[in-house]
């Protein structure tokens, strides 16, 4: 077995979703996952992560999103709402309908290849639809607990006119910059494509580390959290991209899954992490805090209002139980 062991801020919750992103991750391309964290060293904590096969999984998994591309996930027979139409002299509404309108497959019947038997909730929303992450001659993933139709909350953070599906490209692939309503050739954000390109070593060694201004995000990140009132301004309005890791945003939907932080009061949640290796199945019940003898640190954040999104904060330790 091979193993990955990367540096992670406990109190960054995104960094703890993303170690679980990696290691679902993992577990679909390698098999026999196990993953933990280690805070034996005072200056640093790490998270571990072992998988079947010669190639350690973080590089793996980065190698898989590096070349993968997104697609929707809709029901059988779904049919795209009609697009939003504006006034052209409303710069505002039109913006937005360009938001919506720049996924090239909002339009008209979907391709049958994207249709699924089966779909979590129970209405499509065309803003929600789960996304499907692939990769030649690799098993493809799903993106959509934002869909999950189960009793679990579905702990969707982003809102307003983007996709779920054109969030996600961002996140791999970078945004193109826009001439005059069209997508021009030269990016305006980085995905994380191109930062695997650039530096692999980097990245592979603090892949949550690497960051990048984001356009748009599942808000999983806090270091690219705002507020108008904490900004003093709304960057989204003056088109300033945020600094943040794409990695951890995308990792981090994938974390959830399986498992969900537990949310507890008004936008209170608490989530866990745990010391020693563990497969995936006890993994993410160790997650929520569900096996009491396990050595674990237990942290609570707030989520808080950006506009009509939630976005994630700091997290501040509660407790800890040790081995006695």
């Amino acid at each position: 077995m091979a193993e990955s062991k990367i540096p992670v801020d406990l109190f960054n919750p995104g960094q703890v979703f993303a170690c679980l992103g990696f290691m679902e991750l993992a577990e679909v391309l390698l098999g026999d996952a196990e993953a933990g964290f280690d805070w034996s060293d005072p200056g640093q904590v790490w998270f571990l992560l072992k998988a079947q096969g010669n190639t350690t999984p973080v590089e793996a998994a980065l190698d898989y999103l590096a070349s993968a591309s997104a697609e929707r996930v809709t029901p059988a027979g779904y049919v795209d709402p009609p697009r939003k139409k504006v006034e052209a002299d409303d710069e505002d509404e039109a913006d937005e309908a360009d938001e919506v309108d720049e996924d090239a497959d909002m339009e008209g019947p979907t391709p049958a290849a994207r249709n699924s038997e089966t779909f979590p909730a129970k209405v499509a929303n065309a803003l929600s639809l789960p996304v499907r992450l692939s990769a030649p001659g690799r098993p493809s993933i799903e993106l959509g607990h934002w869909a999950d139709g189960s009793s679990r909350n579905t702990f969707k953070l982003y809102s307003g006119n983007r996709s779920a599906k054109r969030i996600a490209q961002a996140m791999l692939t970078g945004t193109p910059k826009k001439h005059k309503g069209k997508k021009a050739g030269k990016l305006e954000y980085k995905g994380i494509v191109q930062l695997w390109q650039e530096s692999k070593a980097a990245l592979a060694a603090k892949p949550f580390d690497v960051l990048t201004p984001l356009g748009g995000s599942f808000n999983f990140d806090p270091r690219g959290a705002w507020t108008a009132l904490d900004a003093g301004y709304s960057p989204d309005m003056q088109k300033h991209g945020v600094a943040a890791s794409p990695l951890v945003n995308l990792l981090a939907a994938y974390g959830l899954e399986h498992t969900r932080p537990v949310e507890s009061g008004v936008r209170q949640v608490r989530y866990c992490a745990w010391s020693g290796l563990l497969p995936v199945s006890l993994a993410r019940v160790a997650f929520q805090g569900g096996i009491p003898s396990l050595p674990a640190r237990s942290f609570r954040f707030e989520l808080a209002l950006s506009g009509k999104n939630k976005v994630v904060t700091f997290a501040q330790q509660e407790n800890t139980h040790e081995r006695p």
